[in-house]
Parts: structure tokens; C-alpha cells; sequence
């Protein structure tokens, strides 16, 4: 197989090269399927260890899970609440990894404020207090300075509505506050690992789905035209998330949908803080009002148990309903459904070990399994901890197949546009687009000389080099690509409406 050139561009021209290259038949050390977050990680992880790697996907970049969560990178206080300490030193570890190495250019830190109204008794105000103390000792372990991430207080009520001038004022007596990471986009963080690991020679192909897996490789299918491919690979990876069992009979999940609602950040009169709402009868479920870039606000998150698995999970209403009904019991307006300007669901990948009851009680922790011909599927997990989880994966595809690899270099290795917080600073481009593309916004403006069309704003704060950026340089190849994943203006239906004409005329033009 042709080498490939170091370049982080992704696009049309270089996925019929990468398709052409993987068409000679030549062995791959590492095939990867499912670009979520998990399969591009082991794709990056791989391809940097110095072996030759194929990574694919039925759809796209970040299509399924890996663009539906909360957008929080997690410091598995969660997990301190059950026990679990192992997998809550690991979140924290992960957290610090991402926000300090990784990507400090798409996480920032998110104050998460818990209001102390009357559903909250001193009791379960105390306890929780305790466990945001067991969460500061959990940063200071994984070594994240305070300037990262400060440590929790409480709050007096001035100071909590300050933060929060939607709260009912009524009984409130204060708050307790909290700091964790905030993702500006997790579909983002799945483009940035794959341009990644294209530059360390990984092969990126969307658009391509598995047939059928073996221990030595696969038979894929081009869904752009309906070619099919017979690929050798000295090992496999199954990523595919809660699509895994489809691939691979043995992997029994038990998958859970988490629905998000998008309302206006004026709906709530503009927070400065995630709220932190307790869901009634539960002592570890909650409801966040978590507010986003571009003036708006995500609510969520459900946990219930789904049957099916769509391509693209729907919000029910009575997901809808539970959402207002719960954080409206600390809102001095409350919420209605007419607040709501879009919504979006995914599936959680759990992993089924036969235990029963509720799916908010199966275990986050992941699982990297070898079949009898030597496939290796990674499943269950949290985006926080991906990075871990793909390491596992791969050093399982090393062992099985016997490949020639180095040891693992993610805890080091920056993505595409990362750089230390000073240097973000002084990047030049407005604070938005440092944000989301942290040392290449000056490459994504660059795009706009000659063209003042593309430095406006084409729907909710997105401006076209924006656009055009993602198809040249983000694999997006079309309308849905674009507006779906390298940005989110389709999270909310008008926006897309307006934005529509504009990508398919850019599409065209392409």
C-alpha cells in the first residue's frame, strides 16, 4: 500500500486516494471501524505507535453516539457516589489529560452550581458537599492545578443568583458550587482525532461500511458506489458502539437513550453556571441546564431503556416532559415546551452483564473483548475516558496479532490546533473561532481573503470559512457533514433552515 502524505486535510480528493490505496490489496497492520470518539482514538493510537492503519465508517465522522452527550468531560464524581473509585481516578486522570494536553483548545472549565431550595434537605446538602470535597481530592490526585479547575465552595444566595438570575428566590439558601470540563463540541473532538491521526498516516474513510469482520480483515462496502472490497489486516478493531453486536455476535449490550433539549439562553435569563438539579426520589440523578456558546443552553439527561437502535435516536416526548418538569422545580419561570427550539438523543453502548434494574446504574466502566478469530471489540465506556479505552483496545489488537508496535503516546500527544492556554490567547480571531479551532483559526480565516461573503455569519454564529473549512480540511462531503457535525447548526431545525441554501450552494461549488 502507498504511503500517505503528513497532512491533517481530510476531504473528497484525499478519501478516493485513501479508497484507491486500500483497493491494491496490500495487508493494513490495524483496521479500525466506527469513527466515534473511541475508533478514531484507536486510530490515532495506533498510527502513531508507528503501524499502518485503515479507519472507517458506515456514515461519517462522529455520525452516531460521539455527538449526542452532554458535551462534559466528566471528573467521575459520579462514579465516588457508588463506589467505584478506579473508574473515578480514571475520569479525573482523562480529564486532566484532555483539558491540559489533549485538546485544552475545545474544553474550558464549567462552573456546576447545585441550588439549595427545599428538595434539597441540609442533609442532602451536607452529603453532597462531602462529595464535592471527594472531587477536589480527586483533581488533586490526577494533578490538575486549581487554575484548571478550582476548588467547590459554598455560595450564599446573593452570590447564587448572581450566577443563576433564573433560580426561584424563595427559599433559596444559597448554593453549592463545583467546577468540571466543558466541551465546546464533542463531534469536534472526533474530527480533531482523525485529522490527527491522518497526519500520523492513518487512512480515513467515511462512507465505508463493514460487511463483515475477521480476525484478518473485512469486506467493506463503498456506499458512495456500491463497490466492494476485500481488505487484509493483520488485526481489527470493532468500534461501532452500540452498533458492536452487529459485527460481532458475542458483544450482548444493553443500551440506554440520554435526550437533550436546546432552548435559549434568554429562556433562563442567561446563567453563568450549569445548574445542577436532583431528579425526586433519586440521591445521584440530575437534571443540568448547561449553557453553551452562541447563547444558548443544552437541558438533559435522560437514562432510559430503548429496544431498537436507529441511526439517528428521536426525543419522545415523555423525555420532553420529564426534562421541563424537573428543572423547572428550581426556575422562577418555569419552562415550556414552547421554550424548546430543538432536542437530540443518543444511546449509551452499556455493556449487558446480566444484571437487572435500572440502566442508570449499569456500570460506565469499558470492556475490550477478543472473539475466537481474534476481532477486538471495545464497548461501554465514557467520552471522557476514550483515550484509555482505545489504548486498551489496541494494545489487545498488538497482543493478539503479534504486530510491531511501540508503546502508547496519547497521554502526550496534542491534536490538531491544541496549544497551552497563553498561546490560545494570543492566537489572532475572535474568541469563538479560537474556540473552536484553537491555532487554526487564522487558517480557517485565511479562507475568507477575497471572499468577504465567507467572514459573516451564515446561522447561529457560524460563518462561512467555517463551512468551507470543513470541506476541505474536515472530511465533510456534504450538507448533513457539514451542518450536523463539523458544526451543530442543525441541532435546532430554523437554524438549518436558514443555513441550508448557503451549504448546498458551497457544496456545488466545491
Amino acid at each position: 500500500m502507498t504511503p500517505t502524505p503528513r497532512s491533517t486535510s481530510l476531504n473528497a480528493d484525499r478519501r478516493l486516494r485513501d479508497l484507491e490505496a486500500v483497493a491494491e490489496g496490500t495487508a493494513v497492520d490495524l483496521l479500525v471501524v466506527g469513527a466515534g470518539v473511541t475508533g478514531t482514538g484507536a486510530a490515532l493510537d495506533a498510527a502513531s505507535r508507528g503501524l499502518s492503519v485503515l479507519l472507517v465508517d458506515r456514515h461519517d465522522l462522529a455520525f452516531g453516539t460521539s455527538r449526542w452527550s452532554s458535551k462534559l468531560v466528566h471528573g467521575g464524581l459520579r462514579y465516588l457516589a457508588s463506589g467505584d473509585v478506579a473508574i473515578a481516578y480514571e475520569s479525573a486522570r482523562e480529564r486532566d489529560l484532555l483539558m491540559r494536553r489533549t485538546a485544552p483548545h475545545l474544553i474550558r472549565s464549567m462552573p456546576m452550581l447545585l441550588p439549595l431550595h427545599a428538595q434539597v434537605s441540609p442533609g442532602q446538602a451536607a452529603l453532597a458537599r462531602t462529595g464535592f470535597a471527594a472531587g477536589d481530592l480527586l483533581r488533586a490526585f490526577a494533578r490538575t492545578p486549581a487554575g484548571v479547575l478550582p476548588r467547590s465552595r459554598r455560595l450564599n444566595a446573593v452570590h447564587t443568583r448572581a450566577l443563576a438570575p433564573g433560580l426561584e428566590a424563595t427559599g433559596l439558601r444559597g448554593g453549592l458550587l463545583s467546577f468540571d470540563g466543558q466541551l465546546v463540541d464533542d463531534a469536534r473532538l472526533v474530527v480533531a482525532l482523525a485529522r490527527t491521526a491522518a497526519w500520523h498516516g492513518a487512512r480515513v474513510v467515511t462512507r465505508c461500511s463493514a460487511q463483515e469482520l475477521r480476525g484478518d480483515g473485512a469486506t467493506l462496502r463503498d456506499e458512495l458506489t456500491g463497490q466492494t472490497l476485500e481488505v487484509p489486516a493483520r488485526a481489527v478493531v470493532n468500534a461501532c458502539g452500540v452498533w458492536a453486536g452487529k459485527l460481532a455476535s458475542q458483544v450482548r449490550l444493553r443500551p440506554s437513550r440520554g435526550t437533550h433539549l436546546v432552548v435559549p439562553a434568554s429562556a433562563l435569563d442567561h446563567p453563568h453556571a450549569a445548574l445542577t438539579v436532583p431528579v425526586p426520589g433519586s440521591v445521584n440523578r440530575f437534571v443540568l441546564a448547561l449553557p453553551q456558546m452562541g447563547g444558548r443552553v443544552y437541558i438533559g439527561l435522560t437514562d432510559e431503556p430503548v429496544d431498537g437502535i436507529p441511526d439517528v435516536p428521536r426525543a419522545p416526548e415523555s423525555d420532553i416532559t420529564f426534562l421541563l418538569e424537573t428543572v423547572n422545580r428550581a426556575l422562577h419561570r418555569p419552562l415550556t415546551r414552547d421554550d424548546v427550539i430543538g432536542t437530540f438523543a443518543g444511546l449509551r453502548p452499556l455493556l449487558d452483564t446480566g444484571e437487572r434494574g435500572r440502566t442508570a446504574d449499569v456500570s460506565r466502566r469499558h470492556a475490550v473483548l477478543v472473539s475466537d478469530d481474534g476481532v477486538v471489540t471495545a464497548v461501554g465506556g465514557k467520552l471522557t475516558t476514550y483515550r484509555a479505552m482505545a489504548e486498551d483496545a489496541v494494545d489487545a489488537a498488538v497482543r493478539t496479532a503479534g504486530l510491531p508496535a511501540g508503546p502508547c503516546r496519547t497521554t502526550r500527544l496534542p491534536l490538531v490546533g491544541a496549544a497551552s492556554r497563553r498561546t490560545l490567547d494570543e492566537v489572532s480571531g475572535p474568541d469563538s473561532l479560537v474556540a473552536r479551532y484553537g491555532t487554526e483559526a487564522p487558517r480557517v480565516l485565511a479562507l475568507a481573503e477575497g471572499r468577504p461573503d465567507l467572514l459573516g455569519p451564515v446561522a447561529a454564529g457560524v460563518t462561512g470559512a467555517e463551512l468551507l473549512f470543513a470541506v476541505r480540511h474536515e472530511g465533510a462531503l456534504d450538507a448533513d457533514d457539514i451542518l450536523d457535525r463539523r458544526t451543530r447548526i442543525g441541532l435546532v431545525p430554523a437554524d438549518r433552515e436558514e443555513a441550508l441554501p448557503f451549504v448546498e450552494s458551497l457544496c456545488a461549488g466545491v
